[in-house]
């Protein structure tokens, strides 16, 4: 018996190795369970040491910034009282400042790099950089050609000291100074004051460009950019052209300081700090440089300027989306210049030009919106083209047609038209806005084809509104119910309730009795039909 079963067993063993054979069943080991990966701890924050913090970080920079003001307060009183003479003041100041910038270096090699050594520093900088203006602005002791070779040095000095040793006291109490120098001295708004801060404000821009600082890109516009529009409003009448140039040689700066590090180390994202320096700086220099020449009396030099910063944004855009700067960055560019393109529009343009002005930025942001994958210039696509609609009702084609007819039949027509081409331009551009901007379009549509039926009918005016509006709700109804398209017939059925309404609205007060009449029999006939037709269409298409 126990060999019978063996010899089955054999027999299945068999068996199976045959069916195993043709299956071509392979035994695959399955492969361990991975093990968790371990989780790194997160670093423990050290507490705050609040003497640390007093003691170590607010001692120097109090002690940097009080000691900037002493040389200040000193020059400044020596001056009141006459104690001394300009050119002793100045040797004395310099001779202040380079041993304190010495003593802070040696402090800082020797005795350790502290807070305290870092911040003597930045003062002497200062110092130094408050010293050369006031010998050359103030008191005109040193020719100015001298006096900018040594603030380039001193500008050089400290942009290398603060990027080699990474520190927030140099570029905070050093470059800071130093752009602050001309106001703390009392140089006044003169050209030689202003060549000053613009060499201060490189030196600051080489620092953040290298640190990626970006507290001090906003902190040296805020600091400069008054002193800037100082000089330009004093010389505004004088030299307007050169009032002009020092305008863009700013915004230039200021766009550099922006975009700088991004341009050094390729970034994908978009700094709110960046964001917010291009966009103020884009505002104010359009502002400035609108308001000089439009107080000049130069109005449409003044609007080219608007035009000219709205180009050069959106050709800066363009291009620095194709190199290391991210498509966020491209994208606010291209934006700010549509945005400033839009206002030279307004000032330049009216009527339908302006329509058209804003019809293709429109399409524009759409494009790069869609280009970049920010939804951002799919909003603002949005609200150019809500601004075209609106100038386009408002002045073109105001309400009031529907009942008095139109006052410029070509110009509503070039106004409307183009606002409902670029919502199909946008709808296409913006699939996911698609059926809302065809929807938009074609309402768009049907309100110029109604404004111009009022301005042919003449005396029948509402009459014929009121016809055209049910026969156009009818075949649009006959159409949806043909093609089977649910908006089709959502769009008949609204007319024919729009034209109900005007009907029983509108013409019982105002037809005399036999157009009352016709406008109720008309309305009456077209609706028994598209009930018809409806219940007709829609019984053969549940029976199928």
């Amino acid at each position: 018996m126990e060999a019978t079963v063996e010899a089955r067993l054999t027999s299945i063993e068999n068996r199976l190795q045959v069916i195993e054979r043709k299956l071509a069943i392979t035994e695959t080991p399955r492969a361990p369970f991975p093990s968790p990966a371990p989780r790194t701890p997160r670093p423990v924050r050290e507490p705050l040491d609040l003497e640390e913090l007093l003691g170590g970080r607010v001692l120097a920079w109090v002690g940097g910034v009080a000691v900037v003001l002493a040389a200040v307060f000193f020059l400044a009183m020596a001056v009141h009282n006459g104690w001394i003479d300009e050119p002793t003041r100045v040797v004395l100041a310099f001779g202040a400042s380079g041993a304190l910038t010495a003593l802070g270096l040696w402090l800082y090699e020797a005795k350790g790099r502290t807070q305290a050594a870092r911040a003597a520093v930045a003062a002497g900088i200062a110092a130094f950089y408050a010293s050369d203006t006031a010998a050359t602005a103030l008191y005109h002791l040193v020719p100015q050609a001298v006096g900018l070779v040594v603030a380039g040095a001193i500008g050089a000095l400290a942009t290398a000291l603060a990027v080699r040793r990474g520190s927030f006291e140099i570029a905070g109490i050093g470059l800071v100074g130093s752009l602050l120098a001309p106001v703390l001295v009392a140089a006044g708004t003169s050209t030689s004051s202003l060549v000053f801060m613009a060499l201060a404000l490189c030196a600051t821009v080489g620092v953040l460009i290298w640190q990626r600082w970006s507290w001090l890109a906003m902190l040296a516009y805020v600091l400069s950019a008054p002193q800037a529009g100082a000089w330009i409003f004093e010389e505004r009448h004088a030299q307007l052209g050169l009032a002009l140039l020092v305008t863009a040689a700013f915004w230039l700066l200021y766009v550099v300081a922006a975009l700088g590090y991004e341009l050094r180390v390729p970034t994908a994202g978009l700094r709110l700090s960046s964001a917010s320096l291009l966009f103020v700086n884009a505002s104010l220099t359009s502002l400035a440089g609108w308001a000089l020449l439009d107080h000049a009396g130069n109005h449409q030099g003044a609007t080219a300027w608007v035009v000219a910063g709205a180009g050069a944004h959106a050709a800066l855009g363009f291009t620095v989306g194709r190199g290391r700067i991210g498509g966020e960055i491209a994208a606010l560019l291209v934006a700010v210049g549509s945005a400033l393109g839009a206002v030279g529009l307004a000032l330049a343009l009216s009527g339908p030009a302006l329509v058209a002005g804003w019809c293709v930025e429109a399409v524009l942001m759409a494009w790069v919106g869609r280009r970049a994958g920010d939804r951002r210039g799919q909003f603002a696509s949005l609200a150019f083209l809500a601004a075209a609609s609106l100038h386009a009702l408002i002045f073109e084609a105001p309400p009031k047609a529907l009942a008095y007819g139109l006052d410029s039949v070509p110009r509503a027509v070039v106004a409307l038209v183009l606002v409902a081409a670029a919502a199909l331009a946008v709808a296409a551009l913006v699939p996911e806005l698609g059926r809302a901007l065809v929807l938009a379009a074609v309402a768009v549509a049907t309100y110029l084809a109604s404004v111009l039926v009022v301005d042919a009918a003449g005396d029948h005016a509402q009459l014929a509104l009121s016809a055209f509006w049910a026969a156009l709700g009818f075949v649009g109804l006959i159409a949806g119910l043909v093609r089977d398209r649910r908006p089709l017939r959502l769009a008949g059925l609204a007319l024919l309730g729009l034209a109900v309404a005007k009907v029983f609205i509108v013409d019982l007060a105002a037809l005399a009795s036999l157009w009352r009449v016709a406008s109720f029999l008309l309305l009456g006939l077209l609706l028994l039909a598209g009930a018809f037709a409806y219940q007709r269409m829609r019984k053969e298409a549940s029976l199928t």
